[in-house]
């Protein structure tokens, strides 16, 4: 292997070993087999183009090009043309994609889910990174500096992981690093015997090479800074969003004090008005339940308790293994009335979420696969990438049945709770708790001013069921929500919990599904449409109280209603309204989050999620593999005449210390002699190796005759084509005339054309000095007197590139004589006639 394709796998790997420290961000390795690939195709490229050889400038732009059609292949090839070169189309979904990936990146806890956004992020930054150190260390032989795109990279993912073993990762990205300057270094010595001047002399005395001392000193600094940021990033106190992929430290599956863990996610309502806004209601789960009364059966997925003044998201909390009964709901006293009912429900086959819809409060579950409980939520999460895809279980649960006098004689809430449950930021606009105690002004308690937010938002306040308008963000959206009455479930929800809040009311936001639609066969149906949040307000000895503040949707609880008795039977949900249902997380791989051994995340985490934008597990490997060879082709053929013809100027003009092959006549171009397979001369006196004169007369025709091979060959890329027919000296005097040539390429041309004289009819061959220079000039001046448009066809087009074809067919030729050739021996071998002759 030769030093400069060991310096490029070098490369390639060190950047891999640096990209290792991102493996614990997300929750699938997919990816990193799926970089290592496109690496290895743009270090081939790269590799390729350097053998022409390009302008440094123009191989990295050629790489950069590489690099273009992979991820086009990979991400963009349904909007791409013919499926490998981007258009506007293509750029606009990359754009998407980024966009995308940097919502999930504040959405989703650590280890994050693999979306699209992400993958493309985490691939295409690998590849960035690579074709960058592959341009420093190899293109532009400085291997050193190449260590700070390393460093960036490394940093980056130990200023977002959570510190548990980074320094395996600083081990394994410095080892590569190291191991990249290691083949610079030997690289150099190969070459020159020593790198720079003036340093120590290595072992073996004075005239012993330089030791490689500049690269290696530089490397080491380079090595002791990203020693010192490996070791101080993770300490610093790095920009977060709580829960989302930048919560560095303690969030994610770990060793909990639970024995299990924690989860954490953050709001799974943020795309909820696309959601709502569907054409079709498509059904999500079915169910039948032993309960009488179907419209109260709310379908709990997860509960917001974490307001930041913003929104509302999930906290982080410990999960465990899934016990035998459920505990009994926090707060619940035996004296509330409640009846068990048991609920068999199955979900849609594309519905793929995390957490286990379920009634609330569940008292026990029965569901095959591997799921995790939150003790807090009394809520399953699927582990290790478990969800509810398909699947059939079973809930217990208790209808909890509270009289409007057992909550509004409830007594205070443990002071744990009040803690937790009524904290409020204080960047929460004060419009909201005057709000709220201007609409609960002359209610005795806790209960009766729940009730009196709750009419004020569901029918006297004025409000507007409207799932047209934003979701909102920013400390102030409850407040234009407050003003501009017009909103759906998200807005309800989060401003009464806020409100409550400010009230003294612990509160927190529930989200999943309002009652379904009752079937004629007893079943039950739960669409897209039917997704909803709503807010649970705490009241001791009752625990977890629903209200429902949305107007036309869901139903009103009956223990809201003083004159209903708590057996009566509330009205009937309507069945979806025109802008139905509420937070259901947009279809798309958002919604599923991490499982149990993953943070929970975002936005659609709690939602059912559409199949036609569920990736998966993405495209075969073989796929990608196929479209990315195909678009390496489709890039690289068009270049290859440009790469063959300046890989052939570069051999016919290098060192004339390697022998040539003498061709059959000095025709000026003619198709079959063989002087074009030989080396050429450098820009100093030909240097003939100590061998026999027979050899060496070999050598010097074989030189002289590639470089008149290359005068030809330029003077035919310029439009002057070969003429078999004429001899050297006739050929240089054409060249002249149709070139229009000055004297002195003139003279370079005659005298080129006088070595191939010589080497062909003197009786001792000889190669004369300088050649190489000759032919180059004559180039300079051809393309001097050319055109635009001509010189652009010699380089990207060139006439003479016509011969590797013609190279082809005559080895093709060849290959088929000897082949056939072969077979007839064998043949008179096999026949009793040639045994015999024998």
């Amino acid at each position: 292997m030769s030093g400069r394709a060991r310096l490029t796998l070098c490369s390639a790997a060190a950047t891999l070993a640096a990209s290792s420290a991102l493996l614990p961000l997300v929750d699938r390795l997919v990816w990193v087999v799926q970089a290592a690939f496109l690496l290895a195709v743009q270090s081939l490229a790269g590799a390729a183009v350097r053998r022409a050889p390009l302008a440094r400038p123009l191989t990295v732009l050629a790489q950069a090009l590489v690099t273009l059609v992979l991820l086009t292949v990979v991400f963009a090839r349904e909007y791409a043309l013919v499926g490998l070169v981007p258009g506007p189309e293509a750029f606009q979904h990359f754009a998407d994609l980024l966009r995308a990936g940097a919502d999930d990146v504040g959405r989703y806890a650590i280890p994050a889910p693999l979306s699209d956004g992400i993958r493309l992020m985490l691939v295409g930054g690998v590849l960035v990174i690579g074709l960058v150190v592959d341009s420093l260390a190899v293109t532009y032989r400085n291997a050193a500096p190449a260590g700070l795109p390393l460093l960036a990279l490394y940093s980056i993912a130990a200023g977002l992981s959570d510190g548990a073993a980074d320094w395996v990762w600083f081990l394994v990205a410095a080892a590569g690093y190291l191991t990249m300057l290691l083949a610079e270094g030997r690289e150099r010595l190969s070459q020159w015997g020593r790198v720079f001047g003036g340093g120590p002399r290595a072992a073996g005395g004075p005239s012993a090479p330089a030791a490689p001392v500049a690269p290696v000193r530089t490397g080491r600094r380079i090595g002791a800074v990203a020693l010192g940021v490996a070791l101080v990033v993770p300490l610093l106190p790095l920009p977060a969003i709580d829960g989302g992929l930048l919560d560095g430290a303690g969030t994610g599956v770990g060793a909990g004090s639970g024995g299990g863990g924690t989860i954490s996610a953050v709001n799974p309502l943020v795309s909820l008005r696309d959601s709502l806004n569907v054409d079709e209601d498509r059904t999500v789960l079915t169910l039948r339940t032993s309960s009488a009364d179907v419209s109260g059966l709310y379908l709990r997925i997860v509960s917001l308790d974490d307001f930041d003044g913003t929104t509302w998201k999930p906290s982080k909390r410990t999960i465990v293994a899934v016990p035998d009964e459920l505990p009994t709901p926090t707060g619940l006293s035996p004296d509330v009335q409640r009846s068990r009912i048991t609920t068999r429900v199955s979900a849609a086959g594309w519905y793929a979420q995390d957490w286990l819809p379920m009634p609330y409060p569940p008292s026990g579950v029965r569901i095959d696969g591997n799921w995790r409980y939150e003790p807090v939520g009394m809520a399953l999460v699927g582990d290790h990438g478990e969800t509810t895809r398909g699947k059939t279980y079973q809930v217990d649960s208790l209808d909890v049945r509270p009289t409007a006098q057992q909550l509004a004689s409830a007594p205070e809430a443990p002071g744990a709770i009040r803690g937790e449950y009524t904290e409020v930021p204080d960047s929460l606009p004060a419009v909201v708790e005057r709000t709220a105690r201007a609409v609960t002004e002359g209610a005795a308690n806790d209960y009766e001013r729940a009730v009196a937010l709750q009419d004020w938002f569901a029918v006297t306040g004025g409000f507007e069921y409207d799932t047209e308008v934003e979701v909102g963000g920013g400390t102030n959206a409850i407040a234009r929500f407050l003003r501009d009455k017009q909103g759906f479930c998200v807005h309800f929800s989060f401003a009464m919990a806020a409100m409550a809040r400010t009230l003294g009311i612990p509160a927190r936001v529930a989200v999943g599904f309002a009652p379904g639609s009752p079937q004629a066969d007893g079943s039950v149906v739960v669409g897209l449409k039917d997704a909803h949040a709503w807010p649970e307000l705490y009241f001791e000895g009752v625990g977890w109280t629903r209200f429902e503040p949305t107007p036309t949707r869901g139903t009103t609880p009956s223990y809201t209603v003083p004159e209903v008795s708590g057996d009566a039977v509330p009205e009937l949900p309507q069945a979806s309204a025109p802008a139905d249902a509420s937070p259901s997380a947009e279809p798309s791989e958002s919604t599923s989050c991490s499982a149990v051994d993953r943070q929970l995340d975002g936005c659609a985490g709690a939602l059912p999620q559409d199949p036609a934008e569920q990736g998966g597990g993405g495209t075969p490997w073989y796929r990608t593999a196929g479209w990315t060879l195909l678009g390496v082709a489709a890039l690289m053929v068009p270049l290859l005449p440009m790469l063959w013809r300046r890989r052939r100027r570069a051999v016919r003009l290098a060192s004339a210390r390697h022998t040539g092959s003498a061709g059959t006549g000095p025709g000026a171009g003619a198709r079959g002699t063989g002087g074009g397979h030989g080396p050429g001369a450098g820009a100093g006196p030909a240097v003939l190796p100590d061998v026999p004169s027979h050899e060496a007369a070999e050598a010097a025709v074989g030189h002289v005759l590639a470089v008149w091979r290359e005068l030809t060959d330029t003077a035919w890329d310029y439009g002057i084509a070969p003429d078999e027919a004429l001899t050297p000296r006739r050929a240089a005097e054409r060249i002249v005339r149709l070139g229009e040539l000055d004297e002195a390429a003139a003279r370079s041309v005659h005298r080129v054309a006088g070595a191939v004289e010589q080497v062909l009819y003197a009786p001792k061959p000889r190669a004369e000095a300088g050649l190489a220079d000759e032919v180059r000039g004559v180039g300079a001046a051809l393309r001097a007197r050319a055109g635009r448009r001509a010189r652009l066809r010699a380089v990207l087009a060139p006439r003479s590139a016509v011969r590797a074809v013609w190279e082809l067919t005559d080895r093709w030729t060849a290959l088929r004589a000897a082949g056939a050739a072969r077979w007839a021996a064998l043949t008179r071998r096999a026949s009793p006639s040639g045994h015999e002759d024998g």
